[in-house]
């Protein structure tokens, strides 16, 4: 068991993402995603199912053509897509990218 401060952790720009993730398994993947003011995500294709939880701010999040605004406390879940995200206030999410561990291998 792991516990993180998502609100109050360093978190690195784009270029850096990787310094940005908190735990991968097989099955997902998260990071904190910081944006300052008027930053943005370039377009990214996902293949699994990504899941966005704000913790701080307001940022727009495109998942192919469509657009949705995310506020403190709100959570997007997308499908796979190309997905992108912007924002003019600044924000602070957790991002939850869903992937598929081997079918075959239970848990206990």
């Amino acid at each position: 068991m792991k516990r993180f401060d998502v609100a109050n952790m360093t978190a690195y720009g784009h270029d850096q993402r990787e310094k940005n993730v908190l735990c991968e398994t097989r099955e997902f993947k998260m990071r904190v995603i910081a944006l300052g003011p008027g930053e943005s995500i370039p377009e990214c294709e996902m293949a699994s199912y990504v899941i966005f939880v704000c913790v701080e701010g307001e940022a727009e999040v495109r998942v192919s053509e469509d657009r949705i605004t995310v506020s403190k406390g709100q959570v997007v879940v997308s499908e796979p897509a190309t997905l992108s995200m912007t924002t003019h206030t600044g924000s602070r999410l957790l991002g939850i990218q869903v992937t598929k561990g081997n079918e075959n291998e239970r848990r206990p």
